[in-house]
């Protein structure tokens, strides 16, 4: 029997039913953010028994937004386990025919939409894996910390903690970067707070915060001077509940988290409560230079951030919001757009990280978003971002802060 194999019942896996259309094309139902009836965008899953060369259609038939970047060039990602062991190559690009529509398909008054791509195994009998972005799991990152903490001179200057505890009993981690102080002169360094994965689906957030610890946790120059100057607070995974079950956007309570930062539910939205709790206890030590709060974008293109700005704006420079955003694009010119970046607070974000901090005095206050797709700009125009780029962002990043300093 030729039939493919699926399955999704592993760390961030999302499919919910496949149905044989006929012998190489699959209708595949991805599953909604548990406990919603919505939120249906990440997909990763497994496919075995495969035939190589043969033309096969997947059809994703439950996508609930109207626009997407799949009609803008995004192609479906594909890892093969036998590409990975004979030569050495992860994840891919594959797809063509892809198309992106309407379709009859309205549950509840609800309109869906289709995704359908088709493209060929490179192997017979081989595992394969499909995803919307290439993955990282909560697993990934507690590994990457084991390695920190067993390093003898990493673990000097980065400090691992338990933040708390997710509904689940997983733990979030908060992480401490800076240089032991010499002789009790480490009171004046300013903080500088990072986040990411507060919505599960955008793994590349996760890419980001990774190049940004490889960069900061590194033995360069600039390493060491960013660390003797600043404390680095960094949660690496907001969300690790919904990370863990494959949701897309929400955490078990099926509540979006970056929504939450008003709330003063500890019980229900634990890693939101103790993440604004440790913020406000760092404000209270020392002077909190930026905030920022790193998501993957699912229709536009490029990198670029949302910041806080009053209508009557300080006219000193080096508060103003638009310098980060303004050096981080001519760090990485073809990546990060300063046109793309917003600085209205709507009524819509007040719950955010974003805001909430900013109202709380941190002027620089900032949602880095980056493309699930890629670039517009210059000699990347129309191309995917993958995992070097995206780590890259993360140390361009590092490079705009010292350039500000």
């Amino acid at each position: 029997d030729n039939t493919l194999i699926f399955e999704a019942r592993f760390e961030s896996g999302n499919l919910q039913k496949v149905v044989k259309v006929n012998e190489f094309e699959y209708q595949l139902t991805l599953r909604t953010d548990l406990y919603t009836s919505r939120h249906t965008q990440w997909y990763y899953f497994q496919v075995s028994n495969t035939q190589a060369g043969m033309p096969y259609r997947f059809t994703i038939v439950n996508f609930t937004k109207r626009n997407s970047l799949y009609k803008r060039g995004l192609r479906p990602l594909l890892y093969s386990e036998a590409n990975a062991k004979k030569h050495k190559v992860g994840w891919q690009r594959t797809g063509n025919e892809i198309k992106y529509y309407k379709n009859n398909a309205g549950q509840g008054g609800r309109q869906y939409f289709s995704l359908t791509w088709t493209f060929q195994f490179p192997h017979d009998q081989d595992t394969c894996y499909f995803a919307h972005c290439y993955p990282y799991t909560y697993s990934n990152l507690q590994e990457y910390l084991v390695a920190i903490s067993k390093d003898p001179v990493k673990s000097k200057f980065c400090k691992i903690h338990i933040l708390c505890h997710s509904l689940a009993g997983n733990i979030v981690y908060v992480l401490t970067i800076t240089n032991p102080p010499k002789s009790g002169k480490g009171t004046e360094r300013k903080a500088v707070i990072l986040t990411a994965r507060v919505h599960p689906g955008e793994t590349n957030s996760s890419w980001i915060m990774k190049g940004f610890l490889d960069y900061i946790l590194g033995d360069s120059g600039k390493a060491q001077l960013l660390r003797d100057n600043f404390v680095f607070k960094v949660v690496p995974m907001l969300n690790p509940d919904g990370v863990i079950v494959g949701n897309h956007r929400c955490s078990l309570t099926g509540q979006d988290l970056n929504r939450k930062y008003r709330s003063n539910m500890k019980k229900c939205y634990p890693s939101i409560w103790y993440t604004r709790n440790m913020i406000k206890r760092v404000m209270g030590e020392r002077d909190v230079f930026l905030y920022c709060d790193i998501h993957g974008h699912n229709r536009k293109q490029n990198v670029f951030v949302y910041g806080c700005e009053r209508k009557q704006q300080a006219k000193a420079p080096y508060v103003h919001p638009h310098v980060f955003p303004l050096m981080l694009s001519k760090s990485c010119p073809d990546k990060f757009s300063f046109p793309d970046c917003r600085f209205r607070v709507r009524k819509s974000k007040e719950g955010t990280g974003r805001v909430v901090m900013w109202k709380m005095g941190i002027n620089n206050s900032y949602t880095l978003e980056a493309s699930i797709c890629g670039s517009k700009l210059g000699c990347r125009q129309s191309t995917h971002f993958d995992m070097k780029d995206l780590e890259s962002i993360g140390q361009h990043f590092c490079d705009a802060l010292l350039n500000y300093c």
